[in-house]
């Protein structure tokens, strides 16, 4: 019988996806380059435009993605599903309403669901990336998703 649930390993080197509303993009980019020296020992990525500033200004390489509002925030939920992005920074606006927030709050979801450690201001990135877990692999439960799928498709009805 299968586990409820499973483990998945967090590395060493995090998969850190790097976002920000347009208000706090200067922010997010101040934050890199306040952390760049532990930044850099990581595999960053993030949204289209976000990611081109972030590296034009601060020289860290950010893998970009589409901006936010043409699917970008979905492409880095998907990552988060395929187990290729861990470690969410994601400055939002929360005094601004955003077109795309439906994406955003899939995305918050979808980071919960797997149970990704994700900041939403610099006070809890600066927590997180000066956590002693920056420096070691770390071990994290979620739901075996193969076993709740089997297991819903035996309670509806055929």
């Amino acid at each position: 019988m299968e586990k409820d649930f499973i483990t998945l390993t967090i590395g060493v080197q995090k998969n850190i996806a790097l976002i920000a509303h347009d208000g706090k993009k200067s922010e997010l980019i101040q934050w890199c380059k306040d952390n760049e020296e532990i930044l850099r020992c990581h595999f960053l990525c993030g949204t289209g435009t976000t990611a081109r500033m972030i590296t034009e200004s601060t020289g860290l390489p950010v893998k970009g993605y589409n901006s936010g509002p043409l699917g970008g925030d979905q492409q880095i939920g998907a990552k988060i599903v395929e187990g290729k992005v861990d470690f969410v920074v994601f400055f939002s606006d929360p005094l601004t309403a955003a077109p795309h927030d439906p994406d955003v709050k899939a995305l918050l979801r979808i980071a919960q669901v797997y149970d990704i450690p994700i900041a939403n201001n610099r006070a809890t990135a600066d927590f997180m990336i000066h956590s002693s877990l920056m420096n070691e692999s770390y071990d994290h439960r979620v739901i075996n998703f193969s076993k709740s799928v089997a297991d819903r498709a035996h309670t509806l009805p055929h």
